[in-house]
């Protein structure tokens, strides 16, 4: 890469990570904010789904819109938005639910807006070669912001319950000042490639662009997402009220899980996908993390517990970052749009999963997990079906 690719790559990064941790702010302000603003749980539920409403709604759209024109700009609209969405949201703290509400709308909005065309950015300005290595970073940002998110939101918020928003709105105008002051020309990072190959990519991108490839890797993501949502949010309940893991024995997991995690996306992640190709770690996250959740089921201390969770978690880790590179050979004239789609689908994931695995627990407390490890059976089969090529 060039230096001038390096410097938007460092900004590109510093862009998801920020609106990461905006996202991750919330969740332990949440029950305060329930408190002090006497909601049900309903409200809160209704106020974090608008957040994947909203993106789900707006990602393929606005991934359509800068395929046709400039990803550059769709990003710093997004930065300016996330701040705005920030702010309206720690003023509306102890006032009003409707302000609230709004803000969430307004954050899924700003990360429809600057997500897929970070990504498809991404894979404007890299070829094959190293394109899993920025992915891998951007993914990398993507679970640092989730894992970060939480803890420096819970330290603000025992100062001020709306500390942790304003100081992420500061956070996100000043990188939106230094993404338009710094951020090279988007021509200059574009790789060039030959007039036969620019030729053939156009004709797939109009003729064929919903190929049987497209689909699969769809799927994989609605799938991989779905599963990992109903997993993520059902873990605490069930390593506390199902297994008997006390919070600092939680908070513990979460610290190893994500230091794992970000080791595997940023040193080894680009490794796996040189030597055994995407498809492959794909294969082995959806059958490893079967494979552990149904040890999960059977286990019988808590090591067991401690030990298959993390396969799982580390495997969705590496699981995302190797279907978006993968994706994003399929078609490369229309990566916002492909992009977009990747981003609406996690969402539905996003909204779908929790409240199915909220209601799964309350019927039983393995079925949860016995129900995602179902899910990814299916899904390890899918990876059997179709041979990708790039």
């Amino acid at each position: 890469m060039t230096q001038i690719q390096k410097r938007a790559l460092v900004l590109i990064v510093g862009s998801q990570l920020l609106i990461m941790l905006g996202i991750g702010l919330i969740i332990p302000v949440e029950p305060y904010i329930k408190e002090d603003m006497h909601l049900t749980a309903t409200d809160m539920g209704v106020m974090a789904a608008l957040f994947a409403v909203a993106q789900f709604i707006a990602s393929p759209i606005i991934g359509r819109f800068s395929d046709k024109f400039s990803r550059v700009p769709l990003i710093a609209a997004g930065l300016l938005l996330f701040t705005i969405s920030e702010g309206l949201f720690a003023f509306g703290i102890g006032h009003s639910l409707w302000q609230l509400n709004s803000a969430r709308a307004l954050g899924g909005l700003a990360a429809a807006l600057s997500m897929p065309s970070i990504t498809a950015l991404a894979s404007d300005m890299t070829t094959s070669e190293n394109r899993a290595r920025v992915i891998g970073w951007l993914s990398a940002s993507f679970s640092g912001g989730i894992i970060l998110g939480p803890g420096i939101g819970g330290m603000l918020a025992n100062i001020d319950h709306t500390l942790p928003f304003f100081g992420s709105a500061i956070l996100g105008l000043t990188a939106f000042v230094v993404f338009i002051i710094f951020m090279p020309d988007e021509q200059k990072l574009r790789v060039k490639k030959s007039t036969a190959q620019d030729k053939t990519t156009k004709r797939v991108g109009t003729r064929q662009f919903w190929s049987i490839a497209l689909i699969m890797l769809l799927i994989m993501i609605l799938v991989s997402s779905f599963g990992l949502a109903a997993f993520e949010n059902m873990f605490s309940l069930y390593f506390h009220d199902v297994r008997g893991f006390n919070l600092s024995e939680i908070a513990w997991f979460l610290v190893v899980n994500g230091i794992l995690s970000l080791i595997f996306q940023v040193v080894f992640f680009e490794k796996l996908v040189h030597y055994i190709g995407e498809l492959m770690v794909i294969r082995i996250s959806f059958i490893s993390g079967f494979l552990s959740i149904v040890w999960i089921l059977f286990a019988q201390s808590k090591w067991e517990v401690f030990v298959a969770t993390l396969i799982v978690f580390v495997g969705f880790d590496i699981l995302r970052p190797a279907i978006t590179t993968l994706l994003s050979h399929i078609n490369e004239s229309q990566q916002g749009l492909i992009n977009g789609l990747n981003m609406s689908l996690t969402s539905v994931g996003n909204i779908v999963g929790p409240v199915l695995g909220g209601i799964f627990l309350d019927i039983g407390s393995n079925l949860p997990y016995a129900f995602v490890a179902i899910i990814l059976a299916i899904a390890s089969l899918l990876t059997f079906t179709v041979r990708f090529k790039k």
